[in-house]
């Protein structure tokens, strides 16, 4: 087994439960996480037998553009697609973390970390 790491993922989007969020937005930054068997690419040197990282950053960057009241459900939403479109990934964790939360107080971010393994 082996690890790709994303990391610090940087998107403008609209998540949060106030109004003025779906408005004005916030910035974001996503780190990814993938576990999954690289024998046989580290044999072939082919990307079609590994992880594209070029398409986890896509499928993070798609799921930040639909905004979503919580960074749990957004995170969750990324879980999942990656899970159903790359097959050899087993295990996954990321974290989506709002940049100058809105939570009254001098909070740099406030991060969500799921972690899930294919069942």
């Amino acid at each position: 087994m082996g690890i790709i790491r994303l990391k610090n993922i940087r998107t403008f989007s609209y998540h949060g439960c106030l109004v003025e969020e779906s408005k004005i937005g916030s910035e974001y930054v996503v780190d990814l996480e993938i576990e999954a068997d690289f024998s046989k690419s580290s044999e072939t040197d082919e990307l079609m037998d590994t992880v594209d990282y070029v398409h986890l950053n896509k499928i993070v960057c798609e799921e930040m553009a639909i905004r979503s009241k919580l960074l749990e459900h957004v995170s969750k939403r990324i879980l999942n697609r990656v899970f159903r479109e790359i097959a050899i990934v087993e295990r996954i964790i990321v974290g989506v973390s709002k940049i100058n939360p809105p939570i009254g107080g001098d909070v740099e971010q406030v991060t969500v970390v799921l972690e899930e393994k294919r069942r």
